[in-house]
């Protein structure tokens, strides 16, 4: 690239004028890659910050956690529940036994040919 009018010495100058063009366009995109990198940074910090400590972050996440658990521990709870009532209701339709032993139980009814008996304690006479 010597151009062939110019004196050695503009050369030189222009050959190093070059070089440190060159060079401060490389620093130039150091500079902006380094401000780059640290904005990128910031805003990183502030994104983890509000994930961590803001209300609706990660103390919320544990919150909704623990409620899910509790839910599905009562879920299981109610569907044991559930299937009890279910084959109680299966037992009630199939069998007239089941029928008659809740009527006796609960409401106190007596079969035709049964005969009741009531036994009432002996009172104490010392009062």
């Amino acid at each position: 690239m010597l151009r062939q009018g110019m004196p050695p010495v503009m050369r030189f100058r222009s050959r190093w004028l070059r070089q440190l063009g060159r060079e401060f366009m490389w620093s130039n995109r150091l500079v902006r890659t380094r401000w780059l990198l640290v904005f990128l940074g910031i805003a990183g910090l502030g994104l983890q910050a509000e994930l961590w400590f803001s209300d609706d972050g990660y103390r919320k996440t544990l919150k909704l956690r623990s409620a899910v658990a509790e839910q599905r521990e009562l879920n299981e709870s109610l569907r044991d529940r559930n299937a009890a009532l279910d084959a109680e209701v299966v037992n009630l339709k199939q069998g007239r036994d089941a029928a008659e032993e809740r009527a006796r139980t609960d409401l106190g009814m007596i079969g035709k040919q049964e005969t009741f008996y009531q036994v009432v304690p002996v009172a104490d006479s010392s009062r």
